[in-house]
């Protein structure tokens, strides 16, 4: 792998956002280990939030953000000059973070699995999808209240709850990666709902957050479900979230809790995932969880002038009385990237598929961000010269 340190040379400590520092080390030790190769899920997921005007840039239109998913993960598997049925949707500017992702993917030799968790279009690459219960498409509006129908909440519980089980029984390392368009919005709405205040602290795919916009549709939504205080957390997932979120929390209580960790790679939508984790977690097995599932994502995210998440996971922290894990991977794009690199620096990208928890990856596995930036840079001009165009 380029970039990796010679023979004998330290590895540079990586960027703890939020943790206690001992056990910060003891998990980013199991990470480069990471023996037998970690399982990489990329869940994929669908919300009729997406459709609201203003709410995200997960593609510049309603209609192409039916297919970012879709796509995300095409190029994912495929890469920059695979041939790809469904196009890119147009962005406002930049390019996807699903190249980061491709890019370390390719060099690591991991296996990503896709499950498709009811979007509208369906990646042409191999995929699981959920069958009985856990099926349905996308979620509804969360303005409704009533996004996800309770029965599929809990089939998606259960499913992660026995993947999980699967994987703790192979001492797998998970890496959970997420594609929902809209998914900050119902990732504020689950938080909201869980009793945590976050208005104004999550981010979101809009170069500047609509948090007035978001803001709205959450309490439209809980005021719609009209939950009772303290509702069960299944019962919050299912009035204004998403079918992503259930199956990765889910996931995480049985692989964490048992004592295996977990990378949660994105932002504001795995600090939701990992507070309904500790929602449906045992008080006892709470702390455990903290300690092997860590949030991480992208300097972008954590630096966005627009939203805290460093603020919203000590709020987390506060309301379940544990000291979350959260990462920060050293990625950044110099003046010799693409323009389409180089918007990540400017607010227009910031984090999706994975990008910011396999850059912290690359890195505990000793690559240099540098060297990551280059090899990004060069699959940037290879994608967009147009090669594996449909």
């Amino acid at each position: 792998m380029n970039g990796q340190p010679a023979q004998g040379q330290a590895i540079k400590p990586v960027r703890c956002l939020c943790g206690d520092p001992v056990l910060a080390e003891q998990w980013c030790r199991a990470w480069r280990r990471a023996s037998p190769t970690p399982e990489l899920l990329l869940l994929l997921a669908a919300t009729d939030t997406a459709a609201v005007e203003g709410i995200s840039a997960a593609g510049s239109t309603a209609r192409s953000r039916r297919q970012t998913a879709a796509a995300d993960a095409e190029l994912l598997l495929l890469g920059p000059a695979g041939r790809r049925r469904h196009a890119l949707p147009p962005l406002p500017a930049g390019v996807t973070p699903a190249l980061i992702a491709r890019v370390v993917v390719e060099a690591l030799a991991l296996q990503p699995l896709v499950v498709d968790l009811g979007c509208a279009v369906a990646p042409a690459v191999p995929h699981l999808r959920p069958a009985g219960a856990a099926a349905g498409g996308p979620a509804a509006c969360l303005s409704r209240g009533a996004a996800l129908d309770p029965d599929r909440v809990q089939a998606l519980l259960a499913l992660g709850q026995r993947w999980g089980e699967r994987l703790v029984a192979r001492g797998q390392p998970l890496l959970l990666a997420e594609c929902v368009p809209g998914g900050t919005s119902t990732a504020q709405a689950l938080l909201s709902g869980l009793g945590l205040a976050v208005e104004g602290l999550v981010s979101g795919s809009l170069h500047t957050p609509a948090h007035g916009l978001k803001a709205s549709l959450v309490r439209r939504g809980l005021a719609a479900a009209q939950l009772p205080p303290a509702a069960p957390p299944a019962r919050v997932v299912a009035a204004v979230g998403d079918a992503m979120q259930p199956l990765a929390a889910a996931l995480t209580v049985a692989v964490a809790g048992a004592g295996v960790p977990v990378l949660l790679a994105g932002g504001s939508q795995m600090a939701a995932v990992l507070a309904l984790a500790l929602a449906l977690a045992p008080a006892p097995q709470r702390a455990v969880i903290a300690a092997q599932a860590a949030v991480v994502s992208t300097a972008w995210v954590a630096e966005e002038r627009g939203s805290d998440l460093a603020l919203l996971l000590a709020r987390l922290a506060s309301h379940w009385g544990v000291q979350p894990l959260a990462f920060t991977a050293s990625l950044r794009f110099g003046e010799t990237c693409h323009q389409a690199l180089r918007d990540y620096e400017r607010g227009y990208v910031k984090e999706g598929v994975g990008a910011g928890g396999l850059a912290l990856l690359w890195e505990l596995r000793g690559g240099d961000p540098q060297a990551l930036a280059i090899a990004c840079d060069r699959a940037c001009r290879q994608l967009l010269a147009g090669a594996g165009s449909p």
